[in-house]
């Protein structure tokens, strides 16, 4: 059986899937180095941060997904859900353009984007 310790990425969503938030938080700080151009660690620490409804701290990490990856959607939209969290209108505007330029047939950006302009 191959350890779990050998993949620390894998661990790192053992922990989340189980519960274990705090623990997952740990394994991540002390990994953050050795994955800082890893567009998927910085989604699942962002994801992290977000279910324990800490927007602020989850901002920084999808940021730097979409910097090293400005093509993955399910990123853009998970931005758009901590913009919206921190009242950044103007930032979550801003995703869904970019979401909808990457599919332009993605309705529920198209419908966000159009809700947001009128408030």
């Amino acid at each position: 059986m191959v350890s779990l310790f050998r993949f620390p990425k894998r661990r790192l969503k053992k922990l989340i899937k189980e519960g274990e938030y705090v623990e997952a938080i740990e394994l991540g700080n002390s990994l953050e180095s050795k994955f800082s151009d890893d567009p998927d660690f910085m989604f699942i620490m962002g994801g992290v941060y977000f279910i324990l409804e800490d927007a602020k701290k989850a901002l920084p990490y999808y940021e730097k997904a979409v910097q090293l990856d400005n093509n993955d959607v399910e990123t853009l939209k998970l931005k758009t859900d901590v913009h919206l969290a921190l009242q950044q209108k103007d930032k979550a505007i801003d995703c869904c353009k970019q979401i909808i330029k990457l599919e332009p047939k993605n309705y529920q950006a198209q419908d966000l984007l159009e809700e947001l302009k009128n408030l």
